[in-house]
């Protein structure tokens, strides 16, 4: 699986799940259970490749405005989401988190920001298919801190100068 089929996994199954995180989840597991389970396992990669990619300081920050806050799990949760959200919104967020203002039509911190279940779509579909847990994907694991210079998340003047843009639209 390319980096290609990889996202217009992600972008037909939050298209037909009309952005539901949740319900993406269930259709993603449905329509992985369609491949191979080395084509699944490709996919976990590219997932999981993302998913180490979105760990810096800046995107759990722009986290932090979009959820009035983001501990640990809610940023691992939120990093689900942003995959979810398809190519252009997540590659764009990474570049520059502040342009999620732009990126994001709305965002209700009910339904958006948390996509745990995504998470565990390959591997659980590469379950049902095999019978036994993934294994190890062969891929790098997490840095032990995100990447970029930490700051504080509580000090809301400092997310309104680092994320002008976010804290105009979502913050306070």
């Amino acid at each position: 699986m390319d980096e290609t089929e990889f996202w217009e996994i992600v972008d037909s199954t939050r298209e037909a799940a009309e952005g539901d995180p949740e319900d993406q989840a269930e259709l993603l597991v449905e329509r992985l259970l369609q491949l191979d389970p080395d084509s699944v396992l490709d996919f976990a990669r590219h997932f999981e490749a993302r998913y180490n990619r979105a760990y810096t300081w800046d995107l759990w920050g722009a986290a932090a405005v979009l959820l009035g806050g983001a501990s640990d799990d809610a940023f691992d949760y939120f990093r689900c989401w942003l995959i979810g959200q398809g190519r252009e919104i997540f590659e764009g967020a990474v570049h520059d988190p502040d342009s999620l203002a732009e990126l994001l039509d709305d965002f209700d911190e009910d339904v958006d920001g948390d996509g745990e279940e995504l998470g565990y779509a390959a591997d659980e579909a590469y379950e049902q298919l095999t019978g036994v847990d993934a294994p190890d994907l062969g891929i790098p694991v997490q840095a032990t801190e995100p990447a970029g210079v930490p700051f504080a998340f509580d000090d809301d003047a400092a997310l309104a100068r680092r994320f002008p843009r976010l804290w105009e639209r979502f913050g306070g």
